[in-house]
């Protein structure tokens, strides 16, 4: 299953208040997303290509639903009651967000709509890309008075995996600034990683962030040690990696621009962050402010399972099942703040 050429991508606007979006049905991607610096001056602060042909293809995932399972499966393949599973593998031997032509390719149906909000709807096959179960998937976007509501659910009719995640590349100064992510400060609500090995899988084991580069328990910049002699570092060529979130649903990441004095709060119940740094992001196609993007413009704050799940029983499982409902809230809240000490007071 893959888009075909001749279906059209459409564009959806919602807004509230001072908040303004565009969406595509393809991927049911977040296109733009215009906030209020600490002047009331908006501005995009989401990654995108200008052209929305660019689209369709590219491995980047701007601003896109990512699955039917968001980040790596370690082999392309997994077991599920007794039976192996063999998955598309697109990221050397492993599977990245599902493969070639996961969610973030196909062209959802716009379900509802008004001024504040969309529900997008697309229904997976059994047996794309090799996962089983026809997967059922909706996505509603709601605009509110503090930012925007992400609201994913899935069902099946047969057993599966689902870890479904938003895929946005955030610039809090800006898309169309120029400026890299790396004087942006970072807290996230964790203190173990899962660290990798080759091809960024799991190990399996826990790392305590305490005296290591991944310690954003307090608010760092997010340059001050992404070119540390880290092993973990090396491997990512940067920040690619999963912090397990400390304790119940909560806030489980802020993001400050001190120069704008945007402050993005995010919220959501998964048990992981995925924090990548945007580290191949050099090249390609003009950005939505007709700039090519440099490496490190944007970063993605990606709440998830853990990456290989299906393959380690001793992580927090992803499996659905007929008659169950999968479901994910993620909220971007945003706000203004003139310090850093108001921004993570």
């Amino acid at each position: 299953m893959t888009t075909v050429a001749g279906d059209p991508i459409e564009t959806v606007a919602i807004a509230c208040g001072r908040y303004r979006a565009e969406l595509l049905t393809l991927g049911a991607a977040l296109r733009t997303l215009e906030v209020p610096d600490r002047h009331g001056n908006p501005a995009n602060v989401v990654l995108g290509f200008a052209d929305i042909e660019e689209y369709r293809g590219h491995p980047r995932f701007y601003g896109a639903i990512a699955g039917r399972y968001a980040n790596r499966i370690g082999g392309a393949r997994f077991t599920l009651d007794g039976v192996e599973h063999r998955v598309t593998a697109n990221d050397g031997a492993n599977s990245l967000h599902s493969g070639p032509f996961g969610l973030d390719q196909q062209i959802w149906k716009v379900n509802a709509q008004s001024a504040e909000s969309v529900t997008f709807r697309h229904v997976s096959p059994a047996g794309h890309n090799g996962f089983p179960g026809t997967l059922a998937v909706e996505a509603r976007y709601t605009m509110e008075e503090d930012g925007l509501a992400i609201a994913l659910t899935a069902t099946t009719d047969a057993p599966t995996v689902v870890n479904l995640t938003h895929h946005a590349y955030f610039n809090l100064a800006g898309e169309a600034s120029g400026a890299t992510i790396l004087d942006h400060l970072l807290r996230i609500s964790s203190s173990r990683t899962t660290p990798v090995g080759p091809g960024l899988i799991p190990t399996g084991a826990f790392a305590e962030v305490t005296g290591t580069p991944f310690d954003f328990r307090v608010p760092r910049r997010v340059g001050e040690r992404i070119g540390a002699d880290d092993a973990q570092l090396t491997l990512g060529h940067g920040y690619d990696h999963n912090f397990v979130i400390d304790g119940a649903p909560r806030c489980v990441a802020t993001l400050f621009d001190p120069g704008s004095g945007r402050v993005l709060d995010l919220h959501s119940g998964e048990p992981g962050l995925q924090f990548y740094s945007g580290n191949h992001l050099a090249g390609g196609a003009p950005g939505t402010s007709g700039k090519v993007y440099v490496t490190r413009q944007g970063l993605c704050l990606e709440p998830q399972k853990f990456p290989d799940s299906p393959n380690r029983p001793e992580f927090p499982s992803a499996r659905l099942d007929p008659g169950e409902t999968y479901r994910h809230d993620i909220a971007f809240r945003f706000r203004t703040a003139g310090s850093v000490e108001q921004a993570f007071g």
